[in-house]
């Protein structure tokens, strides 16, 4: 086995049992299609991404990659993705792979082969809607600070 630590954390997790909002997921799959890096506009500025879409023996997920992370999957590829996230669109969970995953090429035979993959992909539970981007994190702001948190009185 590997001695990359992240790799024994989580074991990879079937395509098809993937849910909207999960984190630090692994997954083992096959590239199926891989798109080139595209500039898209956000609320935060302009973003570099590319899509993709990868299967296992379940199923088959699109995936969002963020960053420097755009572009980096070839399609035939056979790899271990750790430390993603889901989210859903449309009715679809999606993987998105960012700056804080990490992508590992990995042997061809532990994967099957795109023909071999079924089209099945995993849907979000109805009512699960809701905004189609990556958890908010802590950022450490003072946002929602009081004065009664530092135990001083109003007077």
């Amino acid at each position: 086995m590997s001695s990359n630590p992240s790799q024994e954390a989580s074991p990879p997790t079937n395509i098809m049992d993937l849910k909207p909002g999960m984190e630090k997921v692994s997954v083992k799959a096959r590239v199926i299609k891989a798109e080139a890096p595209r500039v898209i506009r956000t609320r935060n500025g302009p973003r570099t991404i590319s899509n993709a879409v990868l299967g296992d023996e379940t199923g088959r997920v699109e995936a969002t990659l963020w960053g420097e992370k755009a572009g980096t999957l070839k399609e035939g590829d056979a790899v271990e993705v750790h430390g993603a996230w889901t989210t859903e669109f449309r009715g679809k969970v999606q993987l998105n792979i960012g700056r804080s995953s990490e992508v590992v090429r990995i042997d061809s035979g532990s994967v099957p082969e795109a023909s071999e993959i079924p089209e099945n992909s995993p849907t979000a539970p109805p009512g699960s809607g809701g905004p189609s981007r990556p958890p908010r994190r802590p950022f450490g702001g003072r946002r929602g600070f009081r004065r009664s948190d530092t135990g001083e009185s109003d007077e």
